[in-house]
């Protein structure tokens, strides 16, 4: 998951790349090439795994095709949103499934957050305010933007959930290779729709974007949704703003203030205390096994 996180922290820097420039292409032209490139290799890695293809009912099927349309909808919006707004809202907005995702596990296990669960969440909140506050700004100018982010991080997910049923029974490479053919038809056509470039004039961004947030990052996503609860895979989320923050340190120059470092250091603490087991209440154990003598 963290492997995953740090892959996927680089791809806004690597969208931003490939539409810079006179032969850059517009947001959702590199999220088409960003699927696009990666099928190929996608789908060689998973013909090489050792893992069994199942048997695809319309189950199975249904769960990995709404996951690749809600992925490519997902990079149509965040994308788009990426450009219309300022770097930390569209970091904040689209991380919006950090909490999201969580929510769902709860509903769907029915039951509320524990003690360790609640406070982790809370503080996770508390990591992203400091972290992200110092740079967000609430305007007019970012309103599309913001919006259309917050939409990615709704979006995201819708992927997530369905792509947390698709692991249930199918392996990792086999489903990442499955969403990701599926989402690529849909963003070409939107790209056109929109009129933007398709065709880059400089191909590194989009290889970059393809390889290292695709194939390696979400890769690296998918295997790891079958194994965490929602709540630990949600807010592992997070770590993307902070990797993102140390990005903009290295590239851009931008300077990390004390608030940024306590943020980091707090969304730290919330990932560690999330993976606490819950106590158990003591007393009732004493009170069973004394009636047990």
């Amino acid at each position: 998951m963290l492997a995953g996180n740090v892959c996927l922290a680089f791809g806004p820097w690597f969208v931003r790349l490939a539409g810079t420039g006179s032969v850059g292409i517009g947001p959702i032209a590199s999220s088409f090439w960003r699927l696009a490139l990666a099928v190929p290799i996608l789908i060689l890695l998973a013909r090489q795994a050792r893992d069994p293809l199942p048997r695809m009912d319309a189950g199975l099927w249904s769960a990995v095709i709404v996951g690749g349309l809600f992925f490519a909808a997902d990079l149509a919006a965040w994308h788009a949103g990426i450009f219309h707004t300022r770097l930390a809202n569209a970091t904040l907005f689209g991380n919006s499934s950090s909490f999201l995702y969580p929510i769902y596990g709860f509903l769907l296990a029915r039951r509320l957050p524990g003690r360790n669960q609640l406070l982790a969440m809370v503080l996770a909140v508390l990591g992203t305010a400091l972290l992200l506050g110092r740079s967000y700004e609430l305007s007019t100018r970012y309103l599309l933007g913001d919006l259309l982010c917050m939409l990615g991080g709704l979006l995201y997910t819708g992927y997530l959930v369905a792509m947390g049923r698709a692991r249930e029974r199918l392996a990792p490479l086999h489903a990442l290779a499955i969403s990701t053919t599926v989402g690529m038809l849909p963003l070409l056509l939107f790209a056109w729709a929109m009129g933007e470039r398709i065709v880059p004039g400089d191909w590194t961004a989009v290889i970059l974007l393809a390889i290292g947030s695709q194939v390696l990052g979400q890769g690296f996503m998918i295997y790891a949704i079958g194994h965490l609860p929602p709540i630990v895979f949600g807010l592992g989320l997070l770590s993307q703003p902070v990797i993102g923050a140390a990005i903009g340190w290295m590239i851009y120059g931008e300077r990390l203030s004390a608030l940024d470092l306590v943020g980091a250091a707090v969304i730290g603490v919330a990932l560690v205390l999330v993976r606490r087991p819950e106590k158990q209440d003591t007393r009732t154990t004493e009170t069973f096994s004394r009636s047990r003598d």
